[in-house]
């Protein structure tokens, strides 16, 4: 049977783009092209959210017809925002100043109807508590695994889990970037149930 509506994930993200396939569906993707950079008194969550928004919306003109799906991921802890490292030094850094504490990943997820120019939006909240970590340790980690492209350096799907004390969430899938429970109800209001 064919899919009903044609979607389209508003990203280049290989793990975002892994997450949705679980799902079944087929669907397009490409970069949204949105400036990330926070707005001035913004909190993580609404940074978040703001651009998933900003995501969804910005292919609709070349993509009429579609479902479109937008996220975004900050990171944050003690008031301090924690993106990807890059390059080893940056993530030996940020893994030292998080042995220990805890990390919110706050994940949003959009999804924006181009036929109706309905939007739905929710964010995704999950709590990260690190293991203490030495730098034999977090040496040994970023040798194997060189998540260099990871939120706070650190792949919970990997390697990274090794890392990690405790994740408390409603959705396991929303600290990798695309909180599926969520897309799915959305999906499934849009009119592309998943099941």
């Amino acid at each position: 049977m064919a899919q009903r509506h044609p979607l389209l994930l508003a990203s280049t993200s290989r793990y975002r783009k892994d997450l949705l396939a679980r799902l079944g569906l087929a669907f397009e993707t490409a970069a949204p092209g949105v400036d990330e950079q926070p707005i001035a008194g913004e909190t993580p969550g609404e940074t978040a959210l703001r651009l998933s928004v900003l995501k969804a919306k910005a292919l609709q003109k070349q993509y009429r017809g579609y479902l479109i799906i937008g996220a975004d991921q900050v990171a944050s802890s003690g008031g301090r925002r924690y993106g990807k490292p890059g390059d080893h030094a940056t993530a030996v850094k940020q893994l030292r100043s998080l042995s220990g504490k805890t990390v919110e990943f706050d994940t949003a997820v959009s999804l924006f109807d181009t036929r109706s120019s309905q939007i739905q939006s929710r964010l995704v909240p999950c709590r990260v508590t690190f293991r203490s970590l030495d730098d034999q340790l977090i040496e040994a980690y970023l040798r194997r695994e060189q998540p260099y492209d990871c939120a706070a350096g650190a792949k919970a799907e990997g390697l990274g889990i090794a890392l990690i004390a405790r994740i408390e969430t409603d959705d396991p899938t929303s600290l990798i970037g695309l909180p599926l429970i969520a897309l799915c109800e959305m999906l499934g209001r849009a009119g592309l149930p998943v099941l």
